[in-house]
């Protein structure tokens, strides 16, 4: 069986799919780009503004489906370009420390949707 995630605190799916999906125990997330709810605009400046508000916006799925950032245990991160990845990781670290840190898969992509710098979807489990 599964649930249909949806708040009002993460921007609304711009096309046919779901904020996020729980089945069996497990939370899967989609990509979430750095969209501010409020406005359904990408939050200005640069990629560590864009990665903290991708993140945001996964944290808010978070709590609306009963999880928590530690229940995180795989992420896939897409960067518009390579050369952000240190400031990427800076935020990213930030948000999910280093202990126990989820596995994930970083890719460098050739564009995202609505000229975002970063997009993260992440996976959750109890």
């Amino acid at each position: 069986m599964k649930k249909t995630i949806s708040t009002p605190n993460a921007p609304a799916a711009i096309g046919p799919y779901s904020q996020a999906i729980e089945a069996n125990g497990t939370l899967y997330v989609s990509g979430q780009i750095p969209i501010v709810p409020q406005t359904g605009q990408i939050i200005e400046g640069g990629i560590a503004e864009q990665t903290q508000q991708a993140l945001k916006n996964i944290e808010a799925i978070l709590t609306a489906a009963g999880y928590t950032v530690a229940n995180v245990v795989k992420t896939t991160c897409l960067l518009a370009d390579i050369n952000d990845f240190a400031q990427f990781n800076t935020v990213y670290e930030h948000f999910f420390g280093t202990q126990d840190a989820p596995a994930r898969a970083t890719f460098a992509v050739k564009a995202l949707p609505k000229g975002a710098l970063v997009e993260v979807e992440v996976v959750a489990s109890k």
